[in-house]
């Protein structure tokens, strides 16, 4: 009996699936069309029906994880500082599943170096998000809780600074807990908006239904404008 559309849906979700929990448990280093087909209890001669050489099973394996990234829950927040506040939050390892990301994240950066069209996507995904905390930051200097400036300067700044943290996160997460992690990353921002380092949170406008719990995502769909690749 010939395979319906379905059918090869259902299938390559499935090749999807077995395709990041390869990822989740080896990282970009580990991922081989042997792992998948191992994973996915096929073999390696059925994958190539769809990825016919690694490098499109990491090209797949990257779109993959942008769709993870993008449809985790999202902080909750109001608009100007709250905002940025809570879209550099989304990206930092503060629960179990945002640091399996971030670690599938930058597991991913050797691999996307070494190939010139990989690196230019990885290049389009951080330009991208940048763009999008760009609009938070000139939405937070419209209400004056950030002085004047280029937004785009800005927000490369802040990415920079929370890409940083997550990395010295994943490496010493004893040093880096969820609680330092929003306290530097307050810090940051507190220094952003002309006030003393070390001062504690910044002064932000409460976001409409409260203030979300510090470190846990709230349920929802990403805002609109708000970054969804991870680091």
């Amino acid at each position: 009996m010939p395979r319906t559309k379905g059918d090869h849906e259902a299938r390559r979700r499935e090749v999807s699936e077995a395709v990041w929990r390869v990822l989740a448990a080896h990282g970009f280093d580990g991922l081989t069309l042997r792992a998948v087909a191992a994973e996915l209890g096929a073999t390696t001669g059925l994958l190539t029906h769809y990825f016919p050489a690694k490098r499109d099973l990491v090209a797949h394996a990257l779109d993959l994880l942008d769709e993870r990234t993008a449809a985790r829950p999202r902080r909750s927040a109001g608009q100007g500082l709250a905002a940025v506040r809570a879209a550099l939050l989304d990206i930092l390892p503060l629960t179990a599943e945002a640091t399996a990301s971030n670690r599938i994240w930058v597991s991913s950066w050797d691999t996307a170096l070494a190939d010139p069209a990989l690196s230019e996507g990885h290049a389009g995904r951080y330009a991208r998000s940048r763009d999008r905390l760009a609009q938070l930051v000139a939405a937070a200097q419209e209400t004056g809780e950030l002085p004047p400036g280029d937004p785009a300067r800005l927000a490369a700044g802040a990415q920079a600074f929370t890409l940083g943290l997550v990395v010295q996160a994943l490496f010493d997460p004893a040093a880096f807990p969820p609680e330092r992690q929003v306290a530097l990353l307050d810090d940051y921002l507190t220094s952003l908006a002309g006030g003393p380092p070390g001062s504690g949170a910044p002064r932000v406008r409460p976001p409409q239904g409260g203030q979300p719990q510090e470190g846990q995502p709230q349920e929802g769909q990403p805002q609109e404008g708000q970054p969804s690749s991870g680091p």
